[in-house]
């Protein structure tokens, strides 16, 4: 199982190098179901593969000069602080059984499974819908409180689930800001690099366990199938593919709130 979980994050980094997000969302399930992680760590482990990746991510787009460096820095202050602090004192402060019905007790780790998933459907129906592409957005005035408060919420959602959190950074940049398609995404992986890795650091702080030889592994393959990703760009359309990944996503949300709550 574990030779698996190292080629599914091969896997995760491919899906993530060649449509430019999304396949971060895979990052979790893959730590729980198929390698056995609790999901408050796999969390944990989560944004610091998610955090790694996205900083290759970031530093690419950056050479490409889609990047806002200052909506960026502006929309990842509040975020880095709620990731941080929701990592630090919120998850470690949500009590281990929150409620009983009949037979069934519903957990932490299950609290957080079923939060994920809806995430997860979230993230689907954003990718399944897709998004236009237009690069004549005007650059609008900077609603300081706007994207401050995306931010927080961005930054809360990151914190407890462990995922990027593009599905909602790109459209905020987009109609808050009036940045370009292009220059959203890339800005949206600073944002996630940045926020991820603060984050993971409240971990730190909260005295989890980490594994590091099996941390840097996984997070070494993720980042040889974004290599592998990036460079099947040349060849393949990833607006083709992005859509069928969506629907994918959307059935492992589906299996997820299932195996958590009924199965």
């Amino acid at each position: 199982m574990e030779i698996l979980g190292f080629v599914l994050a091969i896997v995760m980094g491919f899906t993530l190098g060649l449509l430019g997000g999304g396949g971060s969302i895979l990052t979790v399930p893959i730590l729980v179901y198929v390698l056995g992680i609790e999901p408050v760590l796999a969390t944990a482990y989560s944004l610091f593969v998610v955090g790694s990746t996205s900083v290759l991510g970031g530093i690419r787009k950056s050479m490409e000069s889609l990047v806002d460096w200052k909506t960026g820095l502006i929309f990842a202050a509040p975020s880095l602080l709620a990731v941080f602090l929701t990592r630090r004192f919120l998850v470690p402060a949500i009590p281990e059984e929150l409620f009983t019905v009949g037979d069934f007790h519903f957990t932490k780790q299950i609290a957080i499974m079923v939060f994920f998933a809806i995430v997860m459907l979230l993230a689907a129906y954003s990718m399944i819908k897709g998004r236009k592409e237009n690069e004549e957005a005007e650059k609008k005035h900077l609603n300081i409180v706007l994207v401050v408060l995306e931010g927080t919420i961005v930054g809360v959602v990151t914190g407890l689930v462990g995922a990027g959190g593009g599905f909602l950074i790109v459209p905020a940049l987009v109609l808050l800001v009036g940045l370009r398609m292009k220059v959203a995404v890339g800005t949206s992986l600073v944002i996630i690099a940045i926020k991820s890795l603060i984050g993971f650091l409240g971990d730190l702080g909260s005295g989890q366990e980490i594994d590091w030889n099996f941390l840097l592994f996984f997070t070494g393959f993720s980042l040889i199938g974004m290599f592998l990703g990036i460079y099947a760009t040349k060849f393949v359309k990833p607006t083709a593919l992005k859509k069928g990944f969506g629907w994918f996503v959307l059935l492992m949300g589906i299996f997820i709130l299932l195996k958590e709550t009924i199965l």
